[in-house]
């Protein structure tokens, strides 16, 4: 089976030419949601931008779906990024009507159904909405497409336990079982019950990729007790 994503040599360099990510390897196969774990500086969010073909590498290559990410791998993949890029003046329904505009598998019934069940007025502008609802808006959008893969950085940050909750339930609910979920967090606990398998990555490498299972039964630990260990935090 072909991978999904692939990493080959992956290395980039930013102009102070000490690299971000440094000879990576990865493969990540369909069909996985799979946790990218690493303390902070690590190399997390420029290998999450590689992915998605903001940044150009320095050295090696990513591919999706065996091609270098551009044009035809966005149509494939649904990004979340940290932030918050929603124009603060725009009303939810107009940044529906966006992402069907641009995105040829958007299903605007799906999201509107995700809207009704928490009661967001799609005719409320982004900049009246609380920061977790806005996060909840931006996640709704991004699963409402039919994409083969899903990359959400820190989708829980900053967001009360309510909140997570519904963001969890939504990623393990409204995504492709052939499809993979790539989930950059900090908070490993409240997320490691939804994955498959975890990445480390420390100063830009691969320290560790391994089933959650596996973690589990070789090592008697979750995968945050465990990650603890490894980076010794």
């Amino acid at each position: 089976m072909s991978a999904l994503v692939e990493c080959v040599g992956l290395t980039k360099c930013y102009t102070n030419g000490v690299p971000a990510v440094a000879g990576l390897n990865l493969a990540i196969e369909k069909g996985h949601i799979v946790g990218l774990l690493g303390p902070n500086g690590s190399g997390k969010t420029t290998l999450i931008k590689m992915i998605n073909g903001l940044l150009r590498p320095t050295e090696g290559a990513v591919l999706v779906n065996g091609k270098e990410p551009g044009v035809e791998t966005k149509k494939v993949v649904s990004y979340l990024p940290e932030r918050t890029y929603l124009e603060a003046q725009r009303t939810v329904a107009d940044m529906l009507e966006f992402f069907e505009d641009f995105y040829e598998d958007f299903d605007p019934e799906r999201a509107k159904e995700m809207l009704a069940s928490l009661g967001i007025d799609p005719k409320a502008r982004m900049k009246t909405l609380s920061k977790g609802t806005k996060e909840k808006v931006q996640l709704i959008l991004v699963m409402s497409r039919r994409a083969e893969l899903f990359i959400l950085d820190e989708p829980i940050a900053g967001v009360d336990p309510a909140a997570r909750d519904y963001i969890i339930r939504t990623i393990i609910s409204n995504y492709n079982p052939e499809a993979s979920v790539i989930i950059c967090t900090h908070l490993i606990s409240d997320i490691e019950n939804i994955l498959d398998d975890v990445v480390f990555i420390k100063q830009g490498q691969i320290v560790l990729q391994m089933s959650v299972d596996d973690i589990r039964e070789k090592h008697g630990k979750t995968v945050d007790a465990y990650f603890r260990e490894v980076f010794a935090c």
